[in-house]
């Protein structure tokens, strides 16, 4: 597997896995959601780059080792990615989104398509009627909010993903933690899940299907976060997309089952010489 490295650029870590040699397929941004950073990309990134695709996934601001950049909102978080890919040179990529990553990265790809060739969805939201989870709806009442943050402890932390995966080892929880170090990043958390306006997404609904890019919606059939009909929906909005439910497995499927989705991914990719 290719060897993933460390960057940054304009401010803002990422990962990266480059191929030996240039192939001329096209490079896949990935984009991570909360409380992850581009660690969740890793066993992908690699896959990817052994197929000759240069592969990237950045920090968010206030995840992994991007420094928080106030105000954590929805808005900043769109215009970082639009920064991160014309720092680290992408000029037309496949975008990989999960979690809140997918709110952020699909806002940017509906506002910037002739950068987007190709589209992978996993378990995440897109839509004005989106049904945010019990921890997201805490992080959306003040004082609840700020009580949840400032309590949450490390131990705490573990134990809050290991009963949403047992594919957590610690050098994982170590990696996601980083974002809660700083009282900075757990403001950040705050600014931008209180941010959401989702009433904004209704005109790029339409806006996301007329991208017309390849797309694989890959979903983690036994997610207990998100609805399932959320898979369908996008697969219903989406003329042509590939729909790929996994069996058994949970809303974190890159920690689950890290080699199946890099297959379906990469798989999508080539049927549709992306």
């Amino acid at each position: 597997m290719a060897q993933l490295v460390l960057r940054h650029a304009d401010g803002i870590a990422y990962r990266e896995a480059g191929p030996s040699q240039d192939s001329g397929l096209s490079p896949v941004l990935c984009v991570h959601g909360w409380p992850q950073s581009s660690y969740m990309w890793r066993h992908l990134l690699s896959a990817l780059a052994s197929t000759g695709r240069r592969a990237v996934a950045l920090d968010l601001p206030g995840f992994g080792d991007t420094p928080p950049d106030s105000p954590g909102t929805f808005e900043r978080h769109v215009e970082a990615l639009e920064r991160f890919r014309r720092a680290v040179g992408l000029d037309r990529a496949a975008l990989v989104v999960h979690d809140t990553g997918g709110l952020i990265g699909l806002r940017w790809a509906c506002d910037h398509p002739d950068a987007v060739g190709g589209l992978v969805l996993t378990n995440t939201g897109f839509f004005p009627d989106h049904d945010w989870t019990e921890i997201a709806e805490t992080m959306r009442t003040p004082i609840q909010g700020e009580a949840l943050m400032d309590s949450l402890s490390r131990e705490g932390f573990g134990t809050l993903l290991e009963a949403a995966s047992d594919a957590f080892d610690e050098r994982a929880l170590d990696e996601y933690w980083k974002a809660f170090t700083s009282p900075e990043g757990r403001r950040g958390m705050l600014e931008l899940y209180r941010s959401f306006d989702l009433d904004e997404l209704k005109p790029y609904q339409a806006r996301l299907a007329a991208l017309d890019v390849p797309t694989l919606i890959l979903w983690g059939q036994k997610d207990e976060f998100l609805p399932l009909d959320y898979a369908s929906r996008f697969a219903e909005q989406i003329p042509g997309s590939e729909l790929v439910m996994l069996e058994d497995v949970r809303h974190f499927l890159f920690e689950d089952e890290p080699e199946r989705c890099a297959e379906e991914v990469i798989g999508c990719l080539e049927r549709a010489g992306v």
